[in-house]
């Protein structure tokens, strides 16, 4: 009997200490337990955003001969309105239409005495989608309501964009004669400024030259960071570029075309398309320039009417450069965002 007793002592004595094992390896999987949660359908939320945008230029007009060169006083505000779709603990989806403007000047801008002296002009009205993919640092695994104070973000995605790039017009044609769209802001694609429309030979330098077309793609890349200001609303902050596939946002690509081959893509226009193509006549007197001047007989309505070219501008030459077209155009694109998650309601704190 006393036998017994002792095994069911030192058997009771074994189970409390494999217990007390148990329990210390269970609190110690409890100490490192992080909560963390999959990410599943029912975190997936969605939302509109509004945007107050700065665009900036970087161009053949920009103040010098440099892809990094730009004029931030020619920064023009632009609105855009998106929709997004959170998909992912990191990743968002956001499709944005934007409206601005770009604008370049040799003469109020250019730093370069070339680019001074060719005196071009442009400002292009841009409208665009995009549909960009956006990373985030720091990742929410839970809804909308536990997302994180802040997070930087970067994004990549498509652009389509309709251009239209314009110039005011001058007083007067290149022959002197008055020019009834003075001062008003032209569309210069279907002037064709530098040979578009024209019959080059394959001997004229820029032989082969297309018109572009107004409507353009580009790559947006940038940013930024997002902040939570309450249950439904965020501020987004960021910068970001567009790379696009076209050197005409400007207008300004290639070589000057001769004067008298040039023509517009409606042949009334030809005049206005000479006057909008060389533009350094209305700086000074071509005498009074460094490079000198060579005479030029221009083909009028009218007749032929003797002008004086400046060397370097207006006349046909490989080395008369009227842009670089060994680099297309970007623009750059800073925003200051408010979005609004879609379908959610404040929580309010209940109190006892």
């Amino acid at each position: 009997m006393l036998g017994l007793i002792l095994c069911l002592f030192l058997a009771q004595d074994s189970f409390g200490q494999f217990n007390r094992k148990v329990v210390k390896k269970n609190n110690r999987r409890l100490s490192t337990f992080t909560g963390k949660k999959r990410f599943s359908k029912e975190h997936v939320y969605s939302g509109l955003g509004f945007s107050l945008n700065a665009l900036n230029y970087y161009g053949d007009l920009s103040p010098l001969p440099s892809k990094f060169s730009t004029d931030i006083s020619f920064t023009k505000p632009a609105l855009g309105i998106s929709l997004f779709h959170r998909f992912g603990p990191r990743y968002t989806l956001i499709g944005q239409f934007l409206y601005g403007t770009l604008k370049g000047s040799d003469a109020e801008s250019a730093k370069d005495p070339y680019r001074k002296e060719r005196n071009l002009s442009f400002r292009n009205r841009i409208k665009e989608l995009s549909l960009v993919a956006v990373f985030d640092l720091f990742e929410n695994n839970g809804t909308y309501i536990s997302r994180v104070k802040w997070t930087p973000y970067a994004f990549i995605g498509v652009t389509a964009f309709l251009q239209n790039p314009q110039a005011q017009a001058p007083k007067t044609y290149l022959d002197g004669s008055t020019d009834p769209y003075a001062g008003q802001w032209v569309s210069l694609q279907p002037l064709g400024t530098e040979g578009q429309y024209s019959n080059l030979k394959p001997t004229d330098v820029n032989y082969g030259i297309k018109p572009y077309s107004l409507l353009q793609v580009a790559i947006p890349f940038g940013a930024g960071a997002r902040f939570r200001i309450n249950e439904v609303l965020d501020l987004w902050a960021d910068i970001g570029f567009r790379y696009t596939f076209t050197d005409y946002l400007d207008d300004v690509s290639k070589n000057y075309v001769d004067l008298n081959t040039l023509q517009a893509k409606d042949p009334k226009m030809t005049q206005l398309a000479q006057a909008m193509s060389y533009r350094s006549n209305e700086i000074k007197p071509a005498a009074d320039f460094k490079n000198g001047s060579t005479p030029y007989n221009l083909n009028t309505p009218n007749g032929v009417v003797a002008i004086p070219l400046v060397d370097g501008y207006g006349a046909e030459f490989k080395s008369n450069n009227r842009g670089n077209k060994k680099y297309d155009d970007i623009y750059m694109v800073t925003s200051v965002k408010i979005t609004y998650i879609l379908g959610a309601t404040f929580h309010k704190a209940k109190f006892r």
